[in-house]
């Protein structure tokens, strides 16, 4: 896939959530995506990757099952997000869920709990 080709997909994944929107990410021209202005998913300057929060436990999970796809960020690894390489070939279904697991720690309930009703994304 090309860096515009996985970008697209990425811009898909996030704003087929409720509500989330692309918004930069402070003086970077990356797209970054949003759900009531706090971030759930950026993506780097060159396209070749992505970060995004996880859960407790996971970004050590991923990081440690699969090295050459995942490791921990600089400034917001601390905090549990997990940087995805994107130029790599992703798993897209996997990385689909972990987005969408993202959207659900930084969403309103309400938001989040749409997720779970079929036909009202």
């Amino acid at each position: 896939m090309r860096d515009d080709d996985v970008l697209a997909r990425v811009r898909e994944i996030c704003l087929a959530l409720p509500e989330a929107v692309e918004k930069p990410f402070g003086g970077h021209t990356a797209p970054s995506f949003r759900v009531r202005d706090k971030l759930f998913v950026m993506t780097s300057e060159d396209g070749a990757t992505m970060t995004f929060k996880a859960a407790p436990g996971i970004q050590e999970a991923l990081v440690s099952s699969a090295p050459d796809r995942y490791f921990v960020p600089a400034y917001v690894g601390a905090k549990g997000w997990v940087g995805a390489r994107l130029d790599t070939g992703q798993d897209w279904p996997e990385l689909a869920e972990l987005i969408e697991d993202s959207y659900r720690l930084i969403a309103p309930k309400r938001l989040s709990a749409r997720l779970d009703t079929p036909g009202d994304r």
